[in-house]
């Protein structure tokens, strides 16, 4: 790592959160489109599970195509940035034109799979030794960008502002972001002189392997309890704050401080991992998250301070644990299938966390969200149990 410039890391992360803002762009102005479109309560949902739908198609067809190994990962990343970003910003121009809305959404998640898959790729061809912790921080820098949107929208409407600024701005300004990060890592970051391990071609072993593998399907479904939760919690947020916040200017900066806790879960959990390993870091996380989902008919109602302190521990141990399942499934995977077993192993989670999405937003419509938070906890619970296979022997 000596051998590293020292930018390396700095751009790599920066451009990830910049790239990885076009994830939640539309949800952080959605009572802004619901207003100016008449767009339904569930839109947020469908929308959503668009972007997730279209992350999986992209990384399918990207892992296929071999795309980030038959070009430059910088220039990969860089097309797709630009690319998203236009997608993104033509968001403004859809004029309440909901098929033309969600065929957008599908496109940025398309192009979301050339950005942070081919980000951790870039990172992995620098970081031979010290991988770990440089994913803790990809991956924080990807639930910070996830939550960027929303602090862009709170700063829009800030009596701090001269003039409150119009959603547009808010779409327009995560567009030229992602635009800036894409052209940043072009420019700033090199092909290393020693490329990551090539990807393989999916292979149907893989499946094989995550199903008959006692440790390695232990790490796969730990990983899809987590994305039963993940997901879904990040759509609620904004409706679980809204229970103690009424204003859009404020509900959006406290979304942006609870989504953005991650960020710290992921660091911190990539700093404990030397002492406590993998495993009992993810399942440490994953246990904490299933206890802030089953305190919730308790502390919706909760003093201020409290209600607040529950959400920053939910957001950052719900996404926290992500760079952890990561690692645990390429530890675990045969070394033959594990290109494999990573990309259809996220699939499935991303089409795990489409369901949810859709099954929450439904429910919340439906019922008091202290009869509806609980169940979010069914996730985690079901992948602690099948992760006591790792937690024999100690992962690291």
């Amino acid at each position: 790592m000596s051998s590293v410039p020292r930018r390396i890391l700095p751009v790599i992360v920066l451009s990830q959160f910049a790239g990885t803002s076009l994830w939640f762009a539309v949800n952080a102005v959605m009572p802004d489109l619901q207003l100016a479109w008449g767009l339904p309560a569930a839109s947020v949902g469908t929308l959503t599970s668009a972007v997730q739908l279209g992350f999986v198609a992209g990384t399918l067809v990207f892992a296929l195509l071999m795309l980030a190994d038959r070009f430059a990962p910088p220039a990969v990343f860089m097309v797709c940035s630009l690319l998203g970003a236009a997608a993104n910003a033509a968001i403004v121009w859809a004029d309440g034109h909901y098929p033309l809305l969600l065929a957008l959404r599908f496109a940025v998640g398309f192009l979301l799979a050339g950005i942070y898959p081919v980000g951790m790729k870039i990172a992995a061809s620098w970081y031979r030794s010290g991988l770990g912790a440089a994913l803790g921080v990809l991956i924080g820098a990807l639930v910070l960008g996830t939550a960027l949107p929303y602090g862009l929208r709170a700063l829009a409407g800030s009596a701090a502002l001269a003039v409150a600024l119009p959603w547009q701005a808010v779409v327009l300004g995560v567009s030229g972001l992602a635009a800036l990060g894409g052209l940043a890592t072009w420019w700033l970051v090199p092909v290393a002189a020693q490329p990551a391990a090539g990807a393989v071609r999916i292979s149907p072993r893989a499946l094989v392997q995550v199903w008959t593998d006692r440790r390695l399907r232990a790490s796969v479904f730990g990983y899809f309890g987590h994305m039963w939760e993940l997901y879904a919690f990040i759509v609620l947020v904004p409706l679980i704050l809204s229970v103690q916040l009424s204003s859009v200017t404020a509900i959006s900066a406290a979304a942006f401080w609870v989504i953005g806790a991650g960020f710290a879960g992921c660091v911190g959990g990539g700093l404990l991992v030397r002492r406590w390993g993998s495993a009992r870091v993810a399942q440490g996380q994953l246990a904490c998250s299933a206890a802030c989902c089953l305190l919730s008919p308790w502390l919706l109602g909760a003093p201020f301070a409290l209600f607040m302190v529950w959400l920053l521990v939910w957001g950052a141990t719900v996404a926290g644990d992500s760079p952890q399942f990561s690692a645990l499934t390429a530890q675990n995977a045969p070394p033959a299938v594990v290109g494999s077993v990573l990309t259809l192993t996220n699939c499935i989670g991303f089409l795990i966390s489409v369901l949810t999405i859709q099954l929450f937003v439904a429910a919340a419509q439906a019922w008091p969200l202290a009869q509806v938070l609980p169940w979010l906890a069914v996730g985690p619970l079901a992948g602690l149990w099948m992760m006591r296979p790792l937690l024999m022997k100690r992962s690291v």
